[in-house]
């Protein structure tokens, strides 16, 4: 077991490089995405309001979403470690067959997986709402309306939320979680600024 989380631990941190370049070809690519919608809506926009969305500093809040994406794509190899080292444990304790923990073992890369798929479609959706208000708050936004993807996927809590103004100096608490529309662990919501007159 120790060489097993040792070997892991260490193949988290060798993801370091690659996880900062992966994360950082996601947040370019979302940037000029996000930059394009801010440009087809700036088109209707004052002169003035154009130039500071375009010149909008998205530097910092790139390299802490960065930080953030790092981290995470480490923490895949970290949590198969430890449900490995969980369900061998539970499997001492509980007399568990060897055969029975092997199989729960290899169904470890499954559930990396959809951790994976988890991190990717959240992370993505955030860094494109943290672009959006940091773009927004340059021309004086305080806020924006919460919209939804309008199918039967949206949960509950989110539907309650549609079509509210949400300040952007106050997330919502949905689920036990605090964020804003795209922020939040699956969510395919998305903001709507809404720009000063």
């Amino acid at each position: 077991m120790p060489t097993l989380n040792q070997m892991l631990r260490a193949y988290a941190d060798a993801l370091t490089p690659w996880a900062k370049a992966a994360a950082r070809r996601m947040l370019e690519d979302v940037n000029a995405r996000n930059l394009q919608d801010w440009r087809q809506m700036s088109a209707t926009l004052s002169e003035e309001l154009r130039r500071k969305v375009l010149r909008a500093p998205v530097g910092q809040v790139t390299e802490e979403l960065l930080a953030l994406q790092v981290d995470l794509i480490k923490s895949i190899p970290l949590d198969a470690a430890q449900r490995v080292q969980r369900l061998t444990l539970e499997g001492l304790e509980d007399s568990t067959r060897a055969s029975t923990i092997a199989r729960e073992i290899l169904r470890t890369s499954e559930v990396s997986k959809a951790r994976a798929t988890l991190i990717a479609r959240t992370e993505v959706s955030r860094a494109a709402m943290t672009l959006t208000q940091a773009r927004a708050e340059v021309v004086g936004s305080v806020g924006y309306i919460w919209r939804t993807s309008g199918d039967g996927d949206v949960r509950d809590s989110h539907k309650a939320m549609a079509n509210k103004f949400v300040r952007w100096d106050e997330p919502p608490t949905l689920d036990g979680m605090q964020g804003h529309a795209g922020c939040l662990p699956n969510c395919r919501c998305f903001s709507e600024p809404v720009l000063p007159e």
